[in-house]
């Protein structure tokens, strides 16, 4: 081999790594923030997966993904979306209102598409549901009407003169709402309504005891991200304390809960996905009108209520989608 033909191939190979990392460039980046940790919600990143294979990307392959999570600590957010816009993302997947309106805080032009419960006209986050207009789009599911038909559920087993207690997380960006509607629910079916929190792990055993000390005929569960992710614990201290409790995320009846009233994180994640996908394709969320998730399902643990010595009335049994025995 002559010497120019050496210097060629020297050249040639101190350029591959450069070569590789060009291409890695190329590779669009897609942030995804949740309120809670990923590790508790694999199902629901796995359905945000599916939703962009739909529209041809493979995490790893074609699109890689930035993961930020606040495990709960719903304050690390704004540094968290603030990181994320920095990396910088071509497109920004929010997980929950509270990480939604983080999102939003930390940027006005890299597409935003969220997944939250509640009307995102009335949050502030879409002009209209038709016509987005601004950088966010999304899936929303049932909010406040979803708390009251919740309530109406346990009506039918807790007699009025017995007062209903709603856990609710002081950190959810939309909690003093959502206060308010179960209120107006409550009042409306008859029942006194007991409001407690829990923003961390360390205050359930405060909040179950209050529920037993106030005699509460039954508890609702938020639809918050961080009780998500506290699932089992949460349906420990419900059986604990013979609490009958209902939870919109449908996975808490499936792991011993007694009641799950909601619809799919999954189905609407995988949503979420389809249109990051749409939008690193070159769309704009102004085009894509936000998808409403309005199917739910009744899922019952028979299990759970022999347990607690309850008997659920028929009626329940009849209308529920899956009875788990």
């Amino acid at each position: 081999m002559n010497r120019r033909s050496l210097i060629t191939l020297l050249s040639g190979a101190a350029a591959w790594p450069l070569t590789a990392r060009a291409q890695q460039v190329a590779m669009p980046v897609v942030g995804f923030l949740s309120s809670a940790a990923p590790g508790s919600s694999v199902d629901r990143v796995d359905a945000f997966r599916q939703g962009l294979a739909e529209t041809g990307f493979q995490e790893g392959r074609s699109v890689a993904v930035e993961y930020r999570s606040a495990h709960g600590r719903y304050q690390e957010l704004p540094r968290l979306a603030a990181e994320l816009v920095g990396h910088p993302v071509a497109v920004l997947a929010a997980s929950g209102i509270t990480a939604t309106r983080a999102a939003q805080a930390a940027t006005t032009t890299i597409p935003i598409v969220f997944h939250t419960g509640g009307d995102p006209v009335k949050l502030g986050l879409v002009a209209s549901l038709a016509k987005p207009e601004g950088n966010l789009t999304g899936v929303a599911t049932l909010g406040k009407v979803l708390v009251a038909k919740q309530l109406e559920l346990l009506h039918e087993f807790v007699p009025t003169t017995t007062p209903v207690a709603f856990l609710v997380n002081p950190n959810n960006a939309v909690a003093h709402e959502e206060i308010d509607g179960a209120r107006q629910a409550a009042s409306a079916l008859g029942h006194k309504l007991l409001v407690v929190e829990a923003g961390n792990e360390h205050d359930f055993d405060a909040t179950f005891n209050a529920v037993r000390r106030e005699r509460v005929g039954a508890l609702l569960l938020q639809a918050d991200p961080f009780f998500s992710s506290r699932r089992d614990q949460l349906v420990a201290l419900a059986a604990r304390h013979a609490v009958p409790a209902i939870s919109p995320y449908l996975d808490y009846a499936a792991a011993g809960g007694l009641l799950s009233y909601g619809s799919s994180l999954k189905d609407a994640l995988r949503l979420v996905g389809n249109y990051t996908g749409r939008l690193l394709k070159g769309e704009k969320p102004a085009d894509l009108p936000v998808q409403q998730a309005v199917k739910v399902e009744l899922i019952v643990n028979l299990k759970a209520a022999k347990a607690i010595g309850l008997t659920l009335p028929t009626a329940i049994l009849l209308r529920a989608d899956e009875v788990i025995e």
